[in-house]
């Protein structure tokens, strides 16, 4: 270790918040720790020397990390995750921005009915609005990652409010059911998903200490949107109707772009030698002549861009990652249908619209008490780990526990089912994002999400209406809760069997690698009147060894 490194890491271990992050959290905060002891210890021209060496490290790190958080790629070579300050502004911005995307599909449950009527459609036809509106707010996935490489975080969240606004605003003129599936469904869909993925993106990047306690409050949104949602709804749907609801919500969802506009990039620091162009991760290309080329370069770019944020070569190689991915693919088949059909099922069977709403704000606030005091302790180190294991059997409560509205359609009942759900949930919720963020650096971290994110999408796209087609065969509405248990639980099942075979398996291995202790020879008993001497050798090698001779026994 040189001298100005040692001062670096004897400055880094006295410094507040010495528990940084892995990779280049921690490499760039060493560095410029070293950069500054060295002005006061070193001789000026062994500074120079050891910023141009600083350069060159920052110059490798910046290829092997991801600038997500701070904009447009090679525009930022070092990144800072304060664990506080702005990022507490940031997180309040990410609880907005989630309860105006995650948790909005749940209210359009208080419209089922109206758009039945209106359109003259069929259970599985509605249920195509939240379901396409769900399916493309996570099939969006890998080209939001593309336009938050592009753009960054800011501005990617700024347009996805754009957009979700404009298209709930376009829904309230919808004269067809197959219109609405455009408005409501892609638009806004595809608006919801830029909003929310570049939102717990950037947290990765600003909390790293206290990531799990971040994800945890951020997932709060998602309670705070289910249990206000529905009373906003309820209430326009009283005062406007359907249309004019609509139009107002697409209003609402313009506060994205707000919450987009606090979440700058995490401490961009720019090399005064080099333009941001100089560090790019891929090599200037070769000019194209003609609109032809520049098509041609265009389309390329934007395949090596997709192929790069789908991480197919990480859902390869990472068993982990993949176990994962397919078991949340499978869960989300039954984990959002209860709330879209919750309503429904409860005014099917006499009870008011007021009533049922009230049942997703309990729903809401259970999850807004919980998902704080749980993230907090999670984020003690005993948990470190186990997440997975927590993670599952929260997970298998909660498909289990669509059994009990089946016994039932009173307000006592549902009201216990919520009240089990909800704290179920909140434990998903709250470590659904770390458990992935475990098992993947997080370099790779919004590659990874946008490829389980579009995975999701295709049984987040036909769950609802398989829930849809099973309540216009059979008339009955607990069919769908039994179906929904059986996936969830089922998929809980399988997250935790295979882990735990993982981690058994990794257990043996590393017992197998290590090397085994050499028995020591046994000795030669010797007599008490035993008598030996040593004799040197005679030669060149003399001072080196030696020979023990027994004399006399």
């Amino acid at each position: 270790m040189t001298q100005s490194e040692g001062h670096s890491a004897t400055s880094r271990r006295s410094s507040e918040g010495a528990d940084e992050g892995p990779g280049m959290l921690g490499s760039d905060s060493l560095q410029s720790g070293g950069a500054s002891v060295d002005h006061k210890t070193e001789a000026p021209v062994q500074c120079d020397s050891e910023g141009e060496n600083e350069g060159e490290q920052e110059d490798m790190q910046a290829d092997e990390q991801n600038n997500i958080a701070e904009g447009p790629r090679g525009h930022a070579h070092q990144q800072e995750a304060p664990d506080g300050g702005w990022g507490w502004v940031v997180l309040l911005a990410s609880v907005l921005v989630l309860a105006l995307t995650l948790a909005f599909p749940s209210c359009l449950g208080i419209f089922y009915t109206d758009l039945q009527t209106d359109f003259q459609a069929s259970n599985s036809e509605t249920s195509w609005v939240p379901s396409m509106m769900t399916a493309v707010l996570h099939a969006g996935g890998p080209l939001c990652s593309v336009l938050v490489e592009q753009l960054g975080c800011r501005a990617t969240v700024m347009l996805g409010g754009v957009l979700s606004g404009l298209g709930m605003a376009a829904s309230s003129f919808a004269n067809t059911i197959v219109e609405l599936y455009i408005t409501a469904g892609v638009i806004t869909g595809i608006g919801f998903c830029f909003s929310f993925q570049p939102a717990v993106t950037i947290l990765g990047h600003y909390f790293v200490r206290r990531r799990a306690f971040a994800n945890a409050v951020s997932s709060t949104g998602t309670a705070i949107g289910l249990s206000t949602l529905p009373f906003l709804a309820d209430y326009l749907h009283s005062q406007l109707g359907w249309r004019g609801s609509f139009l107002v919500l697409g209003g609402v969802l313009l506060n994205c772009c707000v919450c987009g506009a606090v979440m700058r990039p995490v401490a961009p620091k720019y090399r005064r030698s080099q333009s941001p162009q100089a560090n790019s991760d891929h090599p200037p290309q070769p000019k194209q002549d003609g609109l032809k080329g520049r098509v041609r370069g265009s389309l390329a770019n934007l395949l090596a861009s997709l192929r790069r944020n789908m991480a197919f070569d990480l859902f390869c190689s990472n068993l982990r990652y993949r176990i994962y991915a397919i078991g949340i693919t499978w869960m989300m088949l039954g984990f959002v249908v209860p709330l879209i059909f919750l309503v429904p099922y409860a005014t099917s069977h006499g009870m008011e619209p007021s009533r049922a709403a009230l049942l997703l704000a309990i729903l809401g606030f259970v999850n807004i008490f919980v998902r704080p005091p749980v993230g907090l302790l999670f984020s003690m180190p005993w948990f470190q780990g186990r997440h997975i294991y927590l993670f599952s059997a929260a997970l298998l409560v909660n498909g289990l526990s669509n059994s009990i509205c089946c016994l039932a359609a009173s307000f006592p009942v549902l009201l216990g089912y919520v009240v089990t759900y909800g704290l179920s949930m909140s434990i998903v919720g709250s470590l659904l994002f770390t458990v992935l963020m475990d098992i993947v650096e997080m370099s790779r971290f919004p590659a990874a999400l946008g490829l389980l994110a579009i995975m999701e999408s295709v049984t987040l796209l036909v769950g609802p209406p398989l829930a849809g087609i099973l309540v216009d065969r059979t008339g009955k509405y607990t069919y769908v809760f039994y179906a929904c248990s059986s996936f969830v639980a089922s998929s809980a099942l399988f997250l935790m069997v295979s882990f735990y075979w993982l981690d058994r398996r990794e257990r043996k291995a590393k017992q197998l690698s290590q090397p085994h202790a050499i028995p020591p020879k046994p000795g030669v008993t010797l007599s008490l009147d035993c008598k030996y001497s040593s004799v040197p050798t005679q030669g060149g090698d003399a001072s080196n060894t030696e020979t023990v001779y027994i004399t006399a026994l």
